[in-house]
């Protein structure tokens, strides 16, 4: 089983629209991160979606996706859902499920009434059951877990599968979410940049994270355009010296053995 990182980015993505900022130019290709996203690739050919951004089309293209078999939603914040319309693509033979929490799943409703909405049969809408979450979720072989995390003052999910875990979007982790991430070896952490936000993870509260989950391996997502790949090595480097701990970035695999 692995994990791909579909998108690394924050809500604006990187580059940013009308930044002249070194990151925003920079040639290296790990600093351009679209919105996140991750893709679980189980051992029997199981493919599960965290999360369908405005990229979602390219991310998928990229990845060379032909198959999806569920979607699991952290929460419905546009830089994590507005890519829904190119679920259709993988709902033409069967409708397509998607995990979220309850109050998520009346906001997809909403934003995307016209998918259930009844109209002239064809390919222009997406075919969705929207599934609320209340335990763990299977999808093959696969088995997830929903871990529950705060986003400022807004509940959302994180997801773990196996030894690994993704938790994007965090500014706290709730007591009883530590005990579900008890024995997680991989570690995929919400951490937007070095200056404090209220909604988000900055480094150092992603370190502390990191140090009470204990992971053997973790990467900071979600990042932002402060700090460039090399930037970021070079501050877990002073800050985090010893620690199997890096960046993501797009199209990063993750193996249950580590990274690839």
């Amino acid at each position: 089983m692995e994990l791909e990182i579909l998108g690394s980015g924050t809500s604006h993505g990187i580059p940013v629209i009308g930044c002249d900022c070194p990151v925003c130019r920079s040639g290296d290709s790990r600093d351009n991160r679209t919105r996140a996203s991750a893709l679980f690739r189980g051992d029997s050919g199981e493919s599960v979606l965290v999360d369908a951004g405005p990229e979602f089309r390219v991310q998928a293209i990229r990845a060379g996706l032909t198959r999806l078999d569920a979607v699991l939603v952290t929460h419905t914040h546009a830089d994590h859902v507005h890519g829904f319309d190119d679920l259709r693509i993988f709902s033409y033979e069967r409708r397509l499920p998607v995990y979220a929490s309850a109050a998520d799943i009346a906001e997809i409703r909403e934003r995307f009434s016209y998918a259930f909405r009844p109209t002239q049969e064809g390919g222009g809408k997406p075919r969705l059951d929207l599934i609320a979450v209340d335990g763990p979720v299977r999808v093959g072989d696969l088995e997830f877990i929903p871990i529950p995390l705060l986003h400022g003052e807004l509940p959302v999910l994180g997801w773990r599968c196996g030894d690994i875990a993704y938790l994007t979007d965090a500014s706290a982790i709730p007591e009883s979410s530590f005990a579900l991430l008890e024995g997680t070896k991989r570690l995929v952490i919400d951490a937007l940049r070095l200056r404090s936000h209220p909604t988000h993870f900055n480094f150092r509260d992603a370190l502390a994270a990191i140090e009470r989950i204990a992971p053997d391996e973790a990467w900071f997502t979600h990042l932002c355009h402060d700090f460039s790949h090399e930037g970021i090595m070079d501050w877990l480097r002073t800050n985090a010296p010893g620690k199997k701990i890096e960046p993501v970035y797009d199209g990063l695999r993750i193996s249950a053995d580590g990274r690839d």
